[in-house]
């Protein structure tokens, strides 16, 4: 079982908190899943809806095959997320009580599948971050010291 990361989203770490994650699959077009094996992806303002019983991938922008014709699909669009219905339930009624939000922090390929790594987060206020800031840097700084002797 090979795995090859093709994005992940490096600011969702720093932005949310993250309460846990799950593997999706992903239903792409032909020339979506040939930029996606280069890494045209970007995963910065991306986040997952739920709707109707179906989770969509909304403002993940996969660049347009630079090869493809006329047939590329918007690089926007909204795309379709595969989940069991159990989790998706579980998802939307989380999501609505407790105000949490769907985010992609990573695609990838499992064998020859393009998946997608969802977070269920929670927004991290300014001061939240900064606190993460100050944390960080006394760490290191302690690490600093304590190497040193």
């Amino acid at each position: 079982m090979s795995t090859r990361i093709a994005a992940t989203n490096r600011k969702a770490r720093h932005d949310y908190r993250i309460e846990e994650t799950l593997e999706a699959g992903i239903v792409l077009t032909g020339t979506e899943v040939k930029s996606v094996r280069r890494g045209s992806v970007s995963l910065q303002d991306g986040f997952a809806l739920v709707r109707n019983g179906e989770v969509f991938l909304v403002n993940v922008y996969i660049a347009p095959y630079q090869e493809g014709n006329r047939y590329n699909p918007d690089p926007l669009r909204k795309r379709k997320l595969l989940l069991k219905k159990t989790e998706i339930h579980r998802l939307q009624s989380k999501v609505k009580e407790k105000g949490y939000t769907l985010i992609p922090l990573k695609i990838y390929f499992k064998n020859r599948w393009a998946k997608v790594e969802l977070a269920l987060a929670k927004g991290l206020a300014k001061y939240d971050k900064r606190e993460q800031i100050r944390k960080r840097e006394s760490d290191r700084e302690l690490r600093r010291v304590l190497k040193r002797s």
